[in-house]
């Protein structure tokens, strides 16, 4: 009996030690400090914390890039299950970009057309997982949200919160669903082209056209 209490002494003491020993804010029974080095190897998602080292000053989005502060995910009538930015503008994923690993294929013009979901690497979610957002670093720097592996973008010719224009657009283009995944509800006949980037078009995104009306 003497023996087992001087071994649960030396491991209470030693778990004491660890806790001791760890970073600050370690918690031994918090399921997500027990694999921080798998979190890291994976692609960063949206909700984690880097330390000040691991993410330098230099990467903040510069001041004048608008954000995409929200995610979220709804239903809205006729098209049902999509995810929407903090001002309500539905969101878009593009078949020529890659998830695995992630990677945007859209860049010049077609960014200009369809504008990347960019961060600082914090959105605030609401009706999606935190475990299916990430980010990718765009060409030029800035962060791009990812759901699912697939980067995000809204597109210049819906003009009001809540259309899916987009949709369909040159058969690449569709409405993302709250898992990543293509929404493929209520598609337009045919194929529909994008409107014109504005660099093209004197700023008239007008042109082109999707067939939706409303």
């Amino acid at each position: 009996m003497a023996q087992m209490k001087r071994t649960a002494v030396v491991v209470a003491s030693a778990m004491v030690a660890l806790t001791a020993c760890a970073p600050a804010g370690y918690r031994p029974a918090d399921p997500a400090a027990a694999e921080p080095v798998a979190v890291a190897a994976a692609e960063p998602t949206a909700s984690a914390e880097p330390s000040p080292s691991a993410e330098p000053v230099a990467d903040a989005p510069p001041a004048d890039v608008e954000l995409t502060e929200e995610l979220n995910g709804k239903k809205v009538p006729r098209m049902g299950k999509v995810v929407t930015d903090q001002d309500g503008w539905i969101l878009y994923r593009f078949d020529k970009d890659t998830a695995d690993p992630s990677s945007s294929n859209c860049v010049d013009t077609c960014a200009e057309v369809w504008p990347p979901a960019l961060t600082d690497g914090n959105p605030q979610l609401s009706g999606v997982s935190d475990d299916k957002v990430g980010t990718i670093t765009r060409q030029d720097g800035t962060r791009q949200l990812t759901l699912g592996g697939w980067p995000l973008y809204r597109y210049i010719g819906d003009k009001k919160p809540g259309q899916w224009k987009g949709q369909g657009v040159s058969g690449t283009w569709f409405v993302v669903a709250p898992d990543g995944k293509k929404n493929l509800t209520c598609l337009p006949e045919g194929t529909p082209k994008p409107v014109a980037p504005p660099s093209d078009s004197g700023g008239d995104s007008d042109a082109g056209g999707s067939g939706y009306n409303y």
